[in-house]
């Protein structure tokens, strides 16, 4: 097997929980920088980071870098890349990418440009002078950051945070990567009791419960690097066999989601079925003022509405006071709020223990955290 140089990227703030992740599949990250997370690995390690990782957002092959200040300098390096390894004759391959703080800034200049050096360097060693790209799917990506080209190849297809039990959604979701990465900080192992007083679709509740269980998030969706040649093996196969075999199915959690909108809580029902964690979490609906506060230790994790989700500013305003209220109830338990609201300690009503900055696509975030008294 071939060793390559893969690279995850992840949500910003979130590079060392996937870094951890990655050593936790035996492999020792190489670099890791913001945003993303790379290491060696071969054709197995492609099919457990996919089905395995829980904070990553896809996995690349890292096929090239250099400098580019001219778009010659882009052909010339795009074009000795070694595309015939990978890519056949009837294959599909667009080209997608950005380019920040660079000469070639024009993203649908150097796109073109990328595949015109593909296309040559595939012509000559096939020798054919057309490709009619029916076959498998093989993505190119590019990143050209101050004048430094990278070229990758993705095998993932659709982002990792589509783990395939969310097919609906309420407005305005949370990434499902996003809310492991809030329980992982937690350092909740499904020991503690677990709400989550706005759950919506019920993303942070199912990524609790698959956590807890050790459901590999990827176990039950496909990627696109499936139909390559070079993964004509049982890599996954054998990985989604592993994955299954290393469940926890019979691990007892006490697992809570509540929602006032009856319609959120019926789609997180549904959703927690699809995933196969059903049985582990109760959903019900219920205002945020009226959820019973347990005194256990425990975990209260969410992700409330704010300015730019669903509520206008006096009304958030008016919410987070109560949640400040509210959450003083739980006493023996911890307290992470993700939100973009500026204000929110203010009328919380209390500042946080600690605060860590996130992004929930390209929303910046702040995760407040309020810990028990000692």
């Amino acid at each position: 097997m071939k060793k390559l140089i893969l690279t995850v990227p992840c949500p910003l703030g979130t590079e060392s929980i996937t870094a951890h992740q990655v050593r936790s599949l035996g492999y020792e990250t190489t670099q890791v920088v913001d945003g993303s997370v790379s290491f060696e690995g071969d054709e197995e390690a492609i099919a457990l980071a996919n089905i395995n990782l829980r904070s990553g957002e896809r996995v690349l092959i890292k096929l090239g870098e250099f400098k580019a200040l001219s778009f010659t300098e882009l052909f010339d390096n795009v074009k000795k890349i070694p595309w015939e390894e990978y890519i056949g004759k009837d294959c599909t391959f667009p080209v997608k990418g950005y380019s920040l703080k660079s000469k070639l800034f024009s993203v649908p200049d150097c796109q073109s440009i990328i595949k015109k050096a593909v296309v040559q360097r595939l012509g000559e060693k096939y020798n054919i002078s057309w490709f009619e790209e029916t076959g498998a799917m093989y993505r190119i990506q590019f990143s050209i950051m101050k004048d430094i080209c990278t070229i990758y190849l993705d095998t993932t297809g659709a982002p990792l945070y589509k783990r395939g039990y969310r097919a609906e959604g309420v407005l305005a979701p949370l990434r499902e990567t996003l809310a492991f990465s809030m329980i992982d900080i937690s350092r909740w192992r499904g020991d503690r009791e677990f709400i989550d007083p706005f759950c919506g679709s019920g993303t942070i509740p199912i990524e609790a419960a698959m956590y807890a269980l050790n459901v590999a998030p990827g176990v039950k969706r496909r990627f696109e690097c499936e139909k390559w040649e070079m993964f004509k093996g049982n890599y996954f196969k054998d990985a989604r066999e592993e994955a299954i075999d290393n469940e926890q199915r019979d691990n007892k959690v006490e697992i809570f989601g509540s929602d006032i909108d009856p319609d959120a809580v019926s789609l997180a029902i549904a959703n927690a079925k699809k995933a196969g964690v059903a049985d582990k979490i109760r959903f019900f609906r219920a205002d945020v003022k009226d959820v019973r506060a347990f005194h256990n230790k425990g975990i209260v994790m969410c992700n409330p509405p704010y300015g730019e989700r669903l509520m206008d500013r006096k009304s958030v305003e008016r919410l987070y006071s109560t949640m400040g209220r509210k959450f003083a109830e739980f006493e023996n338990a911890s307290k992470l709020i993700l939100t973009s609201f500026e204000g929110f300690e203010k009328f919380y009503g209390k500042t946080a223990d600690k605060k860590r900055k996130l992004y929930n696509g390209m929303l910046k975030c702040n995760l407040y955290m309020y810990f028990p008294e000692r």
